[in-house]
């Protein structure tokens, strides 16, 4: 299919986004659509002085929109992040918040549009039981995002990943309202990211649709979802890696990024509450940890999604219709693009385990494993990600 118009739409499901090569030609007009005036950019350091951002700022102005910039985001942001983007949005007058970039920066957009409105601290609002209740959602900005990667499918999503300094740990913090409530997906803005970055944030994508894929729970229509992002990713992710200018493989790759995001309010897994700490602990990134861990849980859950993984592996068309398959498919892809295949590759030390396994115990991802997960468990898979020895399920 060639790149086109045929690759473009105007989507409901699940906000409002405008999907198309070019599209960002119409962030002022969609800031107005939310009844913004003076827009909040919330953006990351690498992307500061990005020719992307700066013609985004300069075609609001010239539009009648004057733009704010903030890019103090780290890469795997912070609670202090966020409180300092909240002073900017109150010191500059702004009215909205355009998150535009990676996961970190559409994750802190989202949070700094939900505390300009609060009173008590971010982590009174982490998803646990009914604390999203305690919002005042008439304080709430507006969010208008933009995606510039292919991996977390923030956009979509109605929880920011948040590390709490004092663990340090990652928190999920949730509110319904926090899913921005228009998105504008250019795959045209991923053309410039680097293979290993391409790579990277495309597990994180193949993550999201597979963990919700096999995560506890009666969702179809989540599964179905998860399915076709995961065809689109076996597809697309190698192409887009080895050619980067590749604007059909960014745009079906940016696709199956939102797809997992979308999926995965059913739930996610082990994958997950193994890679949040290792993040939090050792600043690693989150598409290069979930690429880790994701063979080794697929083969410690096989026993309880045997058939589900039966199923993907004919869907996707592998070698043969087995869990098997599916586990060799992920090792080869991992492979193909230039992922790590050991914890110890991304300089996590054996002895960091120890502190690792609590932080896992405690991660709300765990709570949708499709297997449970003891202490033990989770120690076992740690040992097994750091020696590249898969467990036997």
């Amino acid at each position: 299919m060639a790149m086109g118009a045929a690759l473009r739409g105007n989507w409901n499901y699940p906000t409002a986004i405008r999907f198309g090569a070019g599209r960002i030609a119409e962030l002022a007009e969609s800031c107005r659509t939310l009844g913004m005036t003076r827009p909040l950019l919330v953006s990351d350091p690498g992307l500061k002085d990005n020719t992307m951002v700066r013609d985004a700022i300069a075609a609001n102005v010239k539009a009648g929109v004057p733009t704010g910039l903030f890019a103090s985001v780290r890469p795997n942001p912070t609670g202090g992040n966020v409180d300092d983007g909240v002073a900017a949005f109150r010191a500059g007058g702004h009215d909205g918040v355009i998150a535009f970039g990676g996961g970190s920066a559409l994750d802190v957009g989202k949070a700094i549009a939900l505390m300009v409105g609060q009173h008590r601290p971010i982590w009174d609002f982490e998803d646990r039981e009914d604390w999203s209740t305690r919002v005042n959602e008439a304080g709430m900005a507006p969010v208008v995002a933009v995606p510039t990667t292919a991996g977390t499918g923030a956009e979509v999503g109605r929880v920011s990943v948040i590390t709490d300094e004092r663990g340090p740990i990652k928190k999920l913090i949730f509110h319904p309202r926090m899913m921005p409530r228009l998105v504008i997906a250019d795959p045209a803005l991923t053309l410039g990211l680097p293979a290993h970055l391409t790579a990277a944030t495309g597990m994180d994508a193949l993550a999201h649709n597979l963990e919700a894929y096999c995560a506890l729970g009666f969702h179809p229509m989540a599964d179905g979802v998860a399915l076709e992002g995961m065809r689109l990713i076996k597809t697309w992710l190698p192409i887009a890696v080895r050619d980067g200018a590749n604007l059909e493989a960014r745009a079906h790759m940016m696709i199956a990024s939102t797809m997992g995001a979308t999926a995965f309010q059913k739930g996610l897994g082990a994958i997950h509450a193994l890679s949040h700490p290792v993040g939090s602990l050792f600043d690693a990134h989150h598409g290069l940890t979930n690429a880790v861990f994701m063979p080794y849980v697929l083969a410690f859950n096989r026993p309880a999604i045997a058939d589900k993984l039966t199923a993907l592996a004919r869907y996707l068309d592998l070698s043969s219709p087995s869990p098997e398959a599916v586990i060799a498919w992920t090792l080869a892809l991992r492979k193909n693009i230039g992922m790590p295949h050991t914890l110890a590759e991304l300089g996590v030390p054996e002895a960091g385990i120890e502190t690792l396994v609590p932080l896992a115990e405690i991660d709300q991802a765990r709570e949708c494993n499709p297997r449970s997960l003891s202490r033990d468990d989770l120690k076992a898979l740690f040992e097994a990600a750091w020696r590249g020895e898969l467990p036997r399920g």
